[in-house]
């Protein structure tokens, strides 16, 4: 696999997880700034890290399983490790400026 085509597949794989939501904020996981690294391999084999807002998240099995469907969705991606990780820990400075205007941060 080309770097290219890397890129596309991350571009493609971003584009779906600014279709996942947590239920309790109208911005996606992506403008939240929860996504840490998308990394495709050679062979499609996908691996992400993700964090949440808070550690004890009331919808983390709703969001984790909302993201695995569909990353592995996405053409190219033969299989997703999704980790989730606390370190570093999410803070509102990571998310887009988008998400601060859109929640009042801005």
């Amino acid at each position: 696999m080309t770097q290219e085509e890397k890129t596309r597949i991350e571009e493609r794989i971003v584009d779906v997880l600014k279709t996942v939501y947590d239920p309790e904020i109208p911005v996606n996981i992506f403008d939240l700034g929860m996504i840490y690294k998308i990394d495709v391999q050679d062979n499609g084999t996908l691996d992400l890290d993700m964090t949440f807002t808070a550690p004890s998240c009331p919808a983390a099995d709703f969001i984790l399983e909302d993201v695995r469907t569909k990353v592995e969705g996405v053409e190219g991606v033969t299989s997703a490790n999704i980790n989730l990780v606390f370190e570093p820990a999410w803070d509102q400075s990571m998310m887009s400026e988008e998400a601060r205007v859109e929640l009042g941060f801005e």
